[in-house]
């Protein structure tokens, strides 16, 4: 009888690890997939720069702002039904994208993939945790985490080869079959669970929702209608007018989506804000690079998705090493000499880039970027972690994953908006000196992170949160590049 319930016990865990992480890889892989496509969905489908942004944005944007509602959404109304919800939106969005017969068709899918990823991604790490016992959950959450890692590293070089040898719509067929597969799958071998007293912070979402919407749409458009036209002067102020008062709701209201108070530590504040700056200039400078690689230095799509995984893959080598040195002289120094070199890699790519640049010349670029972006990831979370009381770590947690996604956004605008008002798609020449220009302020928001990682305690000032503290629905998301959606 015992060993019958073990046994069956240990098969809900594995099948709890393998839909989880399957989610999961979708999700992230929709981050980066369509980057090496870019090029292909602009011959196929036109449209201008500010298009092609916010095919990458639209996902970006609406997966960051209702994370932590479809967190609370799980909460409040079951998290295995709403995490089928979730599939069940992401799959019928990733079809419709695939059957967009225009961009702005296109942009519209993604952002109802969004959506679905929102709901879906965050009850990942829910379900998983309730499924495996508390004695292998370390191990769970590393082969999660592990796959997470996987789909940013091959994302480029998935949607490079699937746009080369079938063609761009087959990187969201991929997400079909799997969908359908895993939503029976889940209402079969998962079971459900909610938590009792769970509230939604609707206007918390609709604040953030419509100021971050505003204040990206303003930049998106700023050099197509001009900095000082209504349309975009008038998003911006409203935006930030929004954004504003959710800061404000964070501080006032008794049970808000992202507590403000949390801020009011250092340690807090530093990682966040570092984690929001390195995605503008990481994703920002991975939107305008892989599309150099195709446009200026003439590699197939398989080709450039092969030559940015010194890039994207190195963090699967360095994350590892850089957790053995966080915990032996901590992690702040860990994560700021990480930013350091990922600031490194984008200034020597600005440094060198040019219509004539070898792979050879931009090797050493990739190399930096990636190992500094390994050195990050690995202790960020443990230090984001570290910087809050156990009863707020799923929300702290929760709000770290949307900021990475909000800055994965900003940084496609501010990188993009640089690039248009310095160059553009008429040439090889055009387009690398818009990308020069944009790669240095990438550089400098990567640089000006590593200072405000400066800002967390150091490894003997910290509180250690407790081993076992318990882990709530808001999600802790496989560490990943981000983003281009």
């Amino acid at each position: 009888m015992n060993d019958t319930h073990g046994t069956a016990l240990r098969g809900s865990a594995v099948w709890a690890l393998v839909l989880t992480s399957v989610a999961g890889f979708m999700a992230a892989l929709d981050n980066l997939v369509v980057t090496t496509a870019l090029p292909a969905i602009r011959k196929d489908l036109g449209g201008a720069l500010e298009d092609l942004e916010w095919t990458v944005n639209a996902y970006t944007l609406t997966f960051a702002v209702l994370l932590m509602f479809g967190a609370a959404l799980g909460d409040r109304f079951g998290r295995r039904r709403l995490f089928m919800a979730g599939l069940a939106i992401f799959t019928g969005a990733s079809a419709a994208a695939a059957l967009s017969p225009g961009i702005n068709e296109l942009i519209a899918a993604r952002a109802v993939q969004g959506v679905g990823a929102a709901i879906m991604m965050p009850l990942t790490l829910t379900l998983l945790t309730a499924a495996v016992p508390a004695a292998r959950r370390g191990m769970a959450l590393g082969i999660y985490g592990a796959v997470g890692g996987l789909a940013v590293a091959s994302g480029p070089l998935i949607g490079g080869t699937l746009t080369e040898h079938i063609s761009w719509q087959w990187i969201f067929w991929l997400n079909v079959p799997i969908g359908l597969a895993l939503i029976p799958l889940t209402r079969l071998k998962l079971t459900e669970s909610t938590a009792p007293g769970a509230r939604l912070d609707v206007p918390g979402t609709l604040l953030i929702s419509g100021g971050l919407f505003g204040i990206v749409y303003g930049l998106v458009n700023a050099n197509a209608h001009g900095w000082t036209s209504a349309p975009v002067l008038t998003s911006l102020i409203a935006g930030s007018a929004l954004v504003g008062g959710f800061v404000v709701h964070g501080f006032r209201h008794a049970n808000p989506m992202l507590p403000m108070r949390l801020f009011l530590g250092r340690g807090f504040l530093g990682i966040n804000a570092a984690s929001l700056l390195m995605y503008l200039g990481m994703f920002g400078s991975i939107f305008l690079l892989s599309q150099f690689l195709q446009g200026v230095a003439g590699y197939s799509p398989t080709q450039a998705g092969l030559r940015m995984l010194p890039w994207t893959a190195m963090p699967m080598i360095a994350a590892p090493i850089a957790g053995i040195l966080s915990d032996r002289i901590g992690g702040r120094p860990v994560v700021a000499t990480g930013l350091a070199l990922q600031a490194l890699g984008l200034g020597w790519f600005a440094t060198i880039l040019s219509t004539d640049v070898s792979y050879a010349a931009q090797l050493p670029a990739l190399i930096l970027s990636g190992i500094g972006m390994g050195l990050f990831f690995a202790p960020a979370s443990n230090i984001l972690m570290s910087t809050v009381s156990p009863s707020d770590q799923g929300k702290a947690s929760g709000a770290n994953s949307a900021l990475r996604e909000v800055g994965g956004a900003l940084g496609v605008a501010v990188l993009a908006s640089v690039f248009s008002a310095q160059g553009g798609y008429e040439s090889p020449q055009a387009f690398t000196d818009g990308t020069v220009p944009a790669l240095w302020i990438g550089a400098a928001a990567v640089a000006v992170a590593a200072a405000f990682a400066l800002l967390v305690p150091g490894k003997g000032a910290r509180k250690a949160v407790a081993p076992d503290a318990p882990l709530t629905s808001a999600p802790v998301l496989a560490d990943k590049v981000p983003a281009a959606r």
